[in-house]
């Protein structure tokens, strides 16, 4: 059995957890720091010295963000955050031993979507008042990277951003060191409801669908699109309101559809990811889905960057001898 110093260390992360799992952000700043030194051990023992330690443990703090609520022993939260930690060391290691570029570091499975753990998350205000605060440019790829469903790789990020994987991961570095010092800041003040403000957008999203197949989606672009909006593919504008609404109509023509299978709305940044439905007379007319990246100033928004999801490859089957 362990001593009465054990005993009283475990009760604390015990008492801690429950914290943290109730909202008290404190209490995970607390938690997290209290076991630092043991986390950094376990990386330091799996990477050796090196910059590569600080971004596991970010990358660590991160995950405990969004997951805390999800474990279930309290008392046996270190050696949790620990195998946190192992599991992203484990990924850089397979990683740097290939000769391709890295698509992504493993992220542990949550159990649910984003959406569902964010739904369910004491801290949700709390995380994206800190989201907030970054950046535009860092602000982008922390939510592809840990908000989306289907925009999540080093590679799919790129692509969306339109920028090398190399930026993807300086940016995504960047922003984990930029989370640990904002969080502390945004302790203590106010968050407005994300609950709120993503079902509001999920409701834009089907309304604005069902506008478009009544022929209205003209009002819906004049009533919360910034008169000078851009639509991006690629990173590259490829015009204004006028392509939003011929592409909206030639899709419709087509009989392609879209349905919202995910939302992530912050204040200044919203992404609706879709799902593309091609008519039965030409199946392969589209790819499996769409994302719309949008940025708002003001409250309208004032740029959509469009992201289409590839196709999945076909192998073909192997010739019997």
């Amino acid at each position: 059995m362990g001593g009465p110093q054990e005993n009283a260390g475990t009760w604390e992360d015990a008492a801690l957890t429950r914290a943290a799992q109730a909202g008290d952000v404190s209490a995970l700043a607390l938690l997290l720091e209290r076991h630092r030194p043991r986390m950094r051990a376990v990386a330091l023992s799996l990477l050796g010295p090196g910059p590569d330690v600080d971004d596991v443990l970010r990358e660590t703090a991160l995950v405990a963000l969004r997951r805390i609520v999800d474990v279930r022993d309290p008392e046996a939260v270190g050696p949790w955050l620990r195998m946190v930690v192992r599991n992203h060391c484990r990924g850089l290691l397979r990683a740097s031993r290939r000769t391709e570029p890295l698509d992504e570091v493993p992220l542990p499975q949550d159990g649910g979507t984003p959406e569902q753990v964010l739904e369910g998350h004491a801290l949700r205000d709390w995380i994206w008042e800190a989201v907030e605060s970054l950046s535009p440019t860092l602000r982008l790829p922390v939510v592809l990277r840990y908000f989306s469903t289907g925009i999540t790789s080093y590679q799919q990020i790129a692509e969306a951003c339109a920028v090398p994987v190399r930026t993807v991961r300086s940016r995504l570095h960047q922003a984990r060191a930029a989370l640990a010092r904002t969080l502390a800041d945004t302790a203590d003040s106010g968050h407005e409801d994300v609950l709120r403000r993503t079902a509001e957008s999920w409701r834009e999203a089907h309304d604005t669908l069902a506008a478009a197949e009544r022929g209205e989606f003209g009002k819906v672009v004049r009533d919360r699109y910034a008169p000078g909006v851009s639509l991006l593919v690629g990173g590259e504008r490829l015009g204004g309101a006028d392509l939003l609404l011929s592409g909206m109509d030639l899709d419709l023509s087509a009989g392609v559809r879209q349905r919202p299978r995910h939302v992530v709305a912050g204040r200044s940044l919203v992404v609706w990811e879709m799902e593309l439905i091609s008519p039965a007379d030409d199946p392969d007319h589209c790819p499996p889905g769409v994302a719309w990246i949008m940025t708002l100033d003001a409250g309208r928004v004032d740029r959509v960057c469009l992201y289409h999801s590839p196709r999945p490859e076909v192998f073909p089957e192997p010739v019997a001898a």
